[in-house]
């Protein structure tokens, strides 16, 4: 369709928010944010419930857009690429700027095999050598070819809630992303498949870009290079977690981080 045709060619992996502004109808969402995600880093956003995280994190791949009524304004820059430039497709902007949910959605129907490279049978791809190859390198990136590599023909829902998590990771990696971003990937998952969430994210920010939203201020200091503090759509500090959570430079940071509210 004309209008829709323009694909984004620079291949540089950070990604920059510039004066971002999002609106659900008439709620303004987020408020001007600007920050810069460094490419190769895990890029942590915390804040208390509806500060505007999850929101920011749709804003940065376009899927904001899909909510009736939401619109955004401002750039988001994908290497020297405005995401939302005139012509630019959505679809492509996805696939370079993946996305995991806070609940793993494997395709129920499909077999584990199926749902990771969804995306490239999607696309048109049909070598069977060339699928079988993604497939095996998405889920060993993803941490879990050898738990299903003699099953790969089961259906992706009788994994378990961890291994669930980690097919939706392979799915989105089976595209080649150069941006990751994960929305409380392991908010739902026991201690343990939440340390190999945590460890996966440290390993894939060896290539790509990874960016969580995370609720576990814990966790945020475990996992991340960077993190910003968001507060009523509004980012309120943004620098190393190092930083942030030991000199905090705003006070409503400090009195988020130690526990005053949120």
């Amino acid at each position: 369709m004309e209008g829709r045709t323009a694909v984004l060619i620079d291949r540089t992996l950070g990604i920059r928010a510039e004066q971002v502004h999002a609106w659900f109808d008439r709620l303004h969402a987020l408020r001007g944010i600007t920050m810069t995600i460094p490419e190769r880093k895990v890029t942590a956003v915390i804040g208390p419930s509806g500060c505007g995280k999850s929101t920011f994190l749709r804003c940065l791949n376009r899927m904001h857009e899909l909510v009736p009524g939401a619109r955004v304004e401002g750039r988001i820059l994908l290497g020297d690429e405005d995401v939302y430039g005139p012509g630019v497709d959505p679809v492509l902007v996805r696939r370079r700027v993946g996305m995991v949910f806070q609940k793993a959605n494997p395709f129920p129907t499909m077999s584990i095999f199926d749902n990771v490279c969804a995306g490239l049978t999607l696309a048109g791809e049909r070598s069977r050598r060339r699928l079988e190859t993604v497939v095996e390198q998405s889920l060993r990136a993803a941490a879990l070819w050898d738990e299903v590599k003699d099953r790969l023909q089961k259906p992706g829902t009788s994994l378990s809630g961890g291994q669930q998590q980690r097919l939706c990771i392979a799915r989105a990696l089976a595209v080649s992303p150069e941006v990751l971003l994960m929305d409380e990937p392991a908010s739902a998952l026991d201690p343990a498949s939440t340390l190999r969430i945590e460890e996966l994210a440290r390993e894939l920010a060896k290539d790509i870009t990874i960016v969580i939203v995370t609720h576990n201020m814990q966790q945020a200091a475990r996992v991340s290079d960077l993190t910003g503090f968001f507060l009523d759509g509004e980012l309120i500090e943004f620098g190393s977690t190092n930083e942030l959570f030991t000199k905090p430079q705003d006070r409503r940071t400090e009195d988020y981080i130690t526990g005053r509210f949120g």
